[in-house]
């Protein structure tokens, strides 16, 4: 008899392009009906039911009540990383989407991970950390130099805070559209939520799109040091 974890449960849960849709909506760390994840899975409501039954049996999501309608999210930042790395290996291996519509590149450039920044901006933000020495390690193993804590208290970030959380301050996870590592863990999320909150960026509505303003994008090339729209020269 084999023993381990069952990888083929998960894999069966998410092989159903209804609920694969699903989990993908939900990668953007906002909780959603099941109205609306009918809707991204274009199924019905009753389908749609069944197949959020399923997963969260499987443990990849969870309901909260609220009012008349539960809302559906991610059971862990764990779920949004592995639907990422499985995202960029069906790019790598070509099971690509037959229709890419004009969000496409902005979808790369920059985009919300579960709680992070992704895409092109992402990567070339920690390309810079890791380049300028305050971030070390490599893959999924990253951690904050003091040089790096420095930097980040700076950014106005609460490190004795986010560091007394639960998940890792630092996480390297593969990014799908470049194909390398962005910053995730409550470091990543605390440098999103600061550039939300610095009005740097905003994320557009109904979309894991993350719009930079000019000023914004003026203030991340200059603190980060990368040319925004050329993250690949830092490589």
């Amino acid at each position: 008899m084999k023993v381990g974890p069952d990888i083929a449960v998960i894999a069966a849960l998410l092989g159903d392009p209804a609920r694969a849709n699903m989990v993908t909506a939900l990668s953007g760390g906002q909780a959603l009906t099941a109205g609306e994840l009918a809707r991204e899975a274009g199924v019905t409501a009753q389908t749609a039911s069944s197949h959020l039954a399923k997963l969260s049996a499987g443990g990849l999501i969870e309901g909260r009540k609220q009012g008349r309608h539960v809302y559906y999210a991610l059971s862990g930042p764990d779920v949004a990383g592995v639907i990422e790395a499985l995202s960029g290996l069906a790019a790598r291996t070509g099971h690509s989407r037959v229709r890419t519509g004009p969000r496409e590149p902005a979808l790369r450039r920059a985009r919300v991970c579960y709680d992070h920044l992704a895409g092109d901006l992402g990567v070339a933000m920690l390309d810079s950390l890791t380049h300028r020495g305050m971030i070390v390690g490599s893959g999924e193993t990253l951690v904050l130099t003091s040089q790096g804590e420095a930097f980040m208290a700076a950014l106005g970030l609460d490190l004795p805070a986010l560091s007394s959380l639960r998940r890792p301050l630092c996480k390297g996870c593969l990014d799908w559209s470049v194909r390398r590592s962005h910053l995730a863990g409550a470091l990543g999320a605390a440098l999103l939520a600061r550039f939300f909150g610095l009005g740097w960026a905003k994320r557009e509505p109904g979309s894991r799109i993350v719009s930079f303003s000019p000023h914004g994008l003026d203030a991340f090339r200059e603190i980060f040091g990368v040319l925004a729209e050329e993250p690949e020269a830092l490589a």
